[in-house]
């Protein structure tokens, strides 16, 4: 049934050995899978089992409790909702927290459970998405001392997020800022933190080039176990697959139409105003597959001759008037996917999977 994901378990395999050789054996440090990107998918879960990784991490405890069964400790990467503390504790051996508020409701479900709850404090380094602002020194020590008063939290770590949000690229020097509020902080109230967590996937052209400072002794890394590169400057990494995972779908229209639409225009479905490019006429292929199901943006054709035109929520819209291959209706579309169509499409309830095994 079209559309589909047709994973490559073979291949995510390679690209988790590569990681793990990469974030463990050449820098040293723990390892954290994130799983978001695929929504947890079973079969992609049972390898990270099986692996000698050390934390399953996931922005949804909906994900979490696919983990129950694990002996892997189990992240909540996105903030914690107050609402949801008691879930949290449940699921979650760790969670990413920044908010003091949180922390205190979330020792307040783990007395209940009668369960000590870890957390790591976020720093945020100037990319301006979670974190207490690293500038702001008298709000860190203050919370860290609010912390240590919990009974049934831990404070085991610090981290940091790059790349996701303000675009920052990890560097030595953003790194160390990192690394000095944490030595600070252990050395101050007689901690050893067992997190000091450098970032994600854009943080690995640091460690191919021997810059990954000394002190991070973690790394959640998703994207690029899955889809083969780093984030930082988004290359595909040596010795990594970058179509593990392949979407594939049907043409359920083929014609010869002209490639500006006629009449006075306005807003697409989505309220953008789009601009159309005059190819004359032109033979357009319409997919049975939509932006509700995929990011048209960042799908990649296999056929390097097709042009995405755009799209609908139920439909994708291709120029394949240069294309070798003379298609017809039926016939079958292959893309290769970046992350945000990997994540939409794996979360979409009408893209079927299959494996390669």
């Amino acid at each position: 049934m079209y559309p589909r994901l047709v994973i490559d378990l073979n291949k995510i395999q390679n690209n988790l050995d590569k990681t793990i050789e990469m974030v463990k054996d050449k820098a040293g440090c723990s390892l954290m899978i994130v799983t978001k990107g695929y929504c947890a998918d079973e079969e992609v879960y049972k390898l990270l089992d099986a692996s000698n990784i050390d934390y399953l991490a996931d922005s949804r405890v909906q994900n979490l409790k696919k983990y129950v069964k694990s002996k892997k400790e189990k992240v909540l990467l996105r903030l914690p909702m107050g609402s949801e503390a008691d879930d949290v504790v449940r699921y979650a051996d760790i969670s990413l927290n920044s908010e003091l508020s949180t922390i205190k409701k979330l020792d307040e479900a783990a007395r209940k459970q009668e369960k000590i709850h870890k957390i790591v404090l976020m720093i945020d380094l100037g990319d301006l998405r979670e974190g207490i602002f690293f500038k702001n020194e008298d709000e860190i020590y203050f919370t860290v001392e609010e912390i240590l008063k919990l009974n049934n939290v831990k404070l085991v770590g610090m981290g940091v997020n790059l790349t996701c949000y303000g675009a920052v690229i990890p560097k030595r020097d953003n790194l160390t800022q990192l690394i000095n509020i944490a030595h600070d902080i252990e050395q101050k109230y007689n901690l050893k933190f067992e997190i000091i967590s450098g970032g994600n996937s854009s943080s690995l052209h640091l460690i191919d080039k021997n810059e990954l400072p000394e002190g991070i002794t973690n790394l959640r890394v998703g994207e690029a176990f899955l889809l083969g590169d780093e984030t930082a400057y988004s290359q595909v990494l040596d010795g990594f697959y970058d179509d593990a995972f392949v979407l594939e779908a049907e043409i359920i229209e083929l014609k010869e139409k002209q490639s500006v639409p006629i009449g006075e225009t306005g807003v697409d479905a989505f309220g953008n105003r789009p601009v159309y490019e005059d190819r004359g006429i032109i033979k357009r292929a319409i997919l049975a597959v939509g932006k509700q199901d995929v990011d048209s943006d960042n799908l990649h054709p296999i056929d390097s001759n097709i042009d995405i035109l755009g799209g609908s929520s139920d439909h994708l819209i291709l120029d394949v008037t240069k294309s070798d291959k003379e298609y017809k209706v039926g016939d079958v579309i292959q893309f290769k996917l970046a992350y945000s169509s990997l994540l939409r499409s794996t979360t979409s309830a009408y893209v079927d999977r299959t494996y390669v095994r």
